[in-house]
């Protein structure tokens, strides 16, 4: 599907839903929302015409076109269903006051008096409009020219007739059953005519029929199509008369069929007749649809709407006749004898009857949930069961059911047909939202997350925060979703716009942040090992970050684009930072607090989350500096002149003084040393900061004790502070001896190893005192 479509049932959408208080726009025929769904559907079927393209199936134009269809119907019948119906006076009451009135106008009342008899006819003139084009016969010279032509040429050259040729030329000459035909040319142009007219008479077009017929030489045939107008004379009607027109013009200007009855019992005749043809049958059969006259016509059917067509005929002009034939007193279909007879009366008895006519049009219209089709998609395709489901007005159980194949995987995401369907029933369950008509929420959940589905497989990505705005409670957790869902392909900029839309479409935008950062957060940590096991090495060069570990840095994004997720932000860092820390990825770690706002650093409540933070900016604050140590040293060169050395090892001093003074600081004040909990145990977070410390604390006092050490030769009195710092490590107050009792982490002999060097290093400068070296610098 084009993505412009998508786009385009979205801009209907959000344009809609700016009227959702106002119904009458809504059901607008021309800019509601049906049509203009449907507007969009026919454009698409068009362009993909035009362009006739290889990637576009049948099945996908199908589809297409019965959406388009569905959404006519919805807005043939919806509008009746919603609004409330003008005041019409009963066919009774109108033969009472007039018993002239002509037919037509009672079988408008007739319609008016049942609301099913009115769906019915508006779901027939549904039917006509969606008719399938129709081919038209070949223009013909004459009347049965080339039968005429072999009769003339016998009879001028006096060999006869030939054998089996009709010998007579009116309409009735095949008919009679001595088995005679018309030439092949001609009779090959009556199958194709009748079978155009049946083609006009199933889409409503009567007049060109008729016209049809006319330009065939046939005026007989195209009196007998007429006849099937009712009888209507405007000038002696009890009608409202809106067309601007005096009574005067229509004094003479009656039209229709004063003896309908006859002719209708004449049309049931020549349908049964055997021996017409079967295209003469069916036209018959179509003008007049009766339960006799429905074999005949069934056998016409090729597609799921032929048969539906053919049903709601027959069912609308059966209840318009037994209607006409109960009223009393009118003269058209009585005669004189008609207006002596006593008018029915109106009681209960209209709306048994209605009620039991119902239950006869549910149980003709249910059969078609099975009929079998020789063209078009068959009667179980989706759109079928939706319009058969629209008009018996089960729209609810329609979404139910429709829902449940979804759950169940009865219809296949990859199908070119799944992002149609999926779409018009989104677009179905807002629509009755917004006209207030209840749907299932559990039904409507399960559609509108299918189509969210299709949305992100599409990559329309602006439009799903539209979309789930519309599940409800459901909204931002899906939402959140699909923001998830995006991994690392969406940039930050891209992310901060995700976030706007869901203001834009009324979802709490900071609840989505949130929730969408603990969705990221859990997607990451279900690939990443969990945090145990033996500690990792430091000095090792470490890899590059995997995406995983990437999505599990970047998910810090959600919550810093809006202060009031500030709170949320640092708890969710402090996770993170501990996990990173804890598999001794530093430099990931380090990353992530930068990308921090410095507005986290105030927060105070909770206080162990914010106590361990600035643990965790005390910390990277002494990883820079031993970087900048690091650096200084690397700076000095052989050919420095004695002022620059003196510069330089100055700043090299105050560096390495900085770096020990707030490593100490950290070593003596309880860093990551979590609370014990009452019960004298520790949660996993606590574990977890133990674990951050047994891998930094050794590392640290190891890698101060070598800056002290490798500074002596030109700080001599750094020697002297690397052997007192052995003091520190020693000292119980602080336990940081037990940091280096893990047997698969820096270990205290490794650092006695680097203090006995440091003791030797001082006996270099002479005597055998190991002490000698506190004692001068003391």
């Amino acid at each position: 599907m084009s993505e412009t479509l998508y786009a385009a049932c979205a801009e209907v959408l959000t344009a809609c839903q700016d009227l959702k208080d106002d119904l009458a726009a809504l059901l607008d025929p021309s800019t509601g929302f049906a049509p203009r769904l449907r507007h969009l559907c026919r454009d698409k079927i068009d362009e993909l015409e035009q362009t006739a393209s290889a990637d576009v199936s049948q099945a996908e134009l199908d589809a297409l076109r019965m959406e388009a269809n569905t959404w006519g119907l919805l807005q043939a019948l919806m509008p009746a269903r919603k609004m409330e119906p003008v005041s019409q006076p009963h066919p009774q009451t109108l033969l009472a006051q007039n018993p002239f009135t002509p037919t037509s106008t009672l079988a408008q009342a007739i319609m008016h008096a049942s609301p099913l008899l009115s769906e019915l006819v508006v779901v027939r003139e549904w039917l006509h409009e969606t008719a399938s084009t129709v081919q038209h016969p070949e223009v013909t010279t004459g009347y049965w020219k080339f039968t005429k032509h072999n009769v003339m040429q016998g009879l001028r050259t006096g060999a006869g007739m030939r054998e089996g040729l009709v010998r007579e030329m009116d309409p009735d000459a095949v008919n009679r059953g001595d088995g005679r035909t018309l030439a092949a040319d001609d009779a090959a142009f009556e199958k194709s005519l009748a079978q155009a007219v049946y083609s006009f008479i199933r889409a409503g077009r009567l007049d060109d029929a008729v016209e049809l017929c006319r330009r065939a030489h046939q005026p007989w045939r195209a009196a007998s199509i007429r006849g099937s107008l009712l009888f209507q004379w405007r000038a002696i009607a009890n009608e409202q008369r809106d067309d601007g027109l005096d009574d005067e013009d229509d004094a003479e200007g009656w039209q229709g069929n004063q003896r309908r009855r006859l002719w209708k019992s004449a049309c049931i005749r020549a349908a049964l007749n055997s021996n017409l043809s079967d295209p003469e049958r069916v036209v018959y059969a179509a003008l007049a649809p009766t339960p006799q006259t429905f074999t005949v016509l069934k056998s016409a059917c090729r597609t799921w709407e032929d048969h539906l067509w053919a049903q709601i005929s027959i069912l609308c002009e059966e209840k318009q006749g037994s209607e006409m034939m109960r009223l009393k007193g009118c003269f058209w279909e009585g005669g004189l004898a008609a207006l002596e007879e006593t008018p029915v009366s109106l009681d209960n008895t209209d709306e048994e009857e209605e009620a039991e006519w119902e239950k006869e049009v549910t149980s003709a219209l249910e059969t078609l949930g099975g009929v079998v089709v020789e063209d078009g998609p068959s009667a179980d395709n989706a759109f079928h069961v939706s319009q058969l489901a629209i008009i018996l007005n089960r729209i609810q159980p329609l979404l139910d059911t429709f829902a449940a194949g979804l759950r169940d995987g009865m219809y296949d995401p990859d199908s070119s047909e799944y992002p149609t369907m999926t779409r018009f029933f989104a677009h179905l369950c807002l629509f009755l939202q917004m006209i207030d008509i209840y749907t299932p929420p559990l039904a409507t959940q399960v559609i509108l997350e299918a189509y969210l589905q299709v949305l992100e497989a599409a990559g329309q990505r602006e439009l799903i925060a539209m979309y789930a705005g519309a599940l409800g409670d459901n909204a931002v957790e899906r939402y959140a979703m699909f923001l998830t869902s995006l991994d690392l392909s969406a940039d930050i900029k891209e992310r901060r716009l995700a976030l706007r839309r869901a203001r834009e479409h009324g979802l709490d935008v900071n609840t989505v942040a949130i929730v969408t950062a603990e969705r990221t957060i859990e997607k990451a940590f279900e690939h990443l090992p969990q945090l145990r096991g033996p500690l990792p090495s430091i000095i090792a060069l470490q890899p590059e970050p995997s995406n995983v570990e990437m999505l599990l840095l970047r998910s810090i994004e959600w919550t810093t684009f809006m202060e009031a997720t500030y709170d949320t932000a640092l708890e969710q860092a402090t996770v993170i930072i501990r996990y990173f820390l804890g598999t001794g990825r530093v430099n990931l770690a380090r990353k992530l607090l930068d990308m921090l706002p410095p507005e986290i650093a105030a927060i105070n409540e909770p206080e162990d989350r914010a106590t361990e933070y600035l643990h965790y900016r005390q910390f990277f604050n002494i990883w820079a500096l031993l970087d900048r140590v690091t650096e200084c040293r690397s700076l000095e060169v052989s050919l420095m002149n004695k002022d620059t050395r003196v510069e330089w090892l100055r700043d090299y001093k105050e560096l390495i003084e900085q770096c020990y003074e707030a490593i100490v600081k950290l070593l003596t004040e309880d860093w990551m040393l979590p609370e014990h909990e009452a019960d004298g145990g520790l949660d996993r977070r606590h574990l977890e900061m133990l674990r951050v410390r047994q891998i930094y604390v050794p590392e640290l006092i190891l890698r101060l004790h070598i800056m002290l050490y490798s500074s002596r030769e030109h700080i001599p009195g750094n020697l002297r502070i690397a052997l007192e710092l052995a003091n520190v490590v020693a000292d119980s107050r602080y336990k940081l001896y037990d940091d280096f009792l893990q047997p698969d982490g820096r270990r205290l002999g490794e650092y006695l190893g680097v203090v006995r060097q440091a003791v030797i290093a001082g006996m270099e400068s002479g005597g055998s005192d190991s002490f000698r070296v506190l004692q001068v610098g003391a």
